[in-house]
């Protein structure tokens, strides 16, 4: 059973940065394709970025610029660095793998085979 388990979320000031980790077991990301979603209150979930085996990135039209998905896959671990953040950021944040699909194919989903519990992200004005 893959498991996927994120941290760095919190509260933050608009204009501000933050990072969010999320650490799996060895050879998850090898084998998978991450990605990060999120969903605030009212709204559907949706794709925020993705990163193939290659290392090519793709992100949601909202966050383009602002954030940037990276993976170590020696420390088995997906980041999310998020930048010049914005109320409308306001959500909770989930990291998911799939095995199957990639990119942004991936990213408009609305099955994915692996989701974390995620962790939650504020944005003040």
């Amino acid at each position: 059973q893959v498991q996927l388990e994120e941290s760095g979320g919190g509260s933050v000031e608009a204009g501000r940065s933050l990072r969010l980790s999320c650490v799996t077991s060895e050879g998850t990301f090898s084998r998978t394709c991450p990605a990060w979603f999120r969903q605030a209150p009212g709204k559907e979930r949706e794709g925020v970025a993705v990163i193939d085996a290659y290392g090519s990135a793709g992100y949601a039209a909202s966050v383009k610029g602002r954030f940037t998905i990276s993976k170590d896959i020696a420390k088995n671990t997906l980041y999310l660095d998020m930048n010049d953040l914005k109320p409308e950021d306001t959500a909770t944040y989930y990291c998911a793998a799939d095995r199957r699909r990639c990119g942004r194919y991936l990213l408009t989903s609305k099955q994915v085979d692996y989701w974390g519990r995620g962790t939650q992200v504020t944005v003040s004005s």
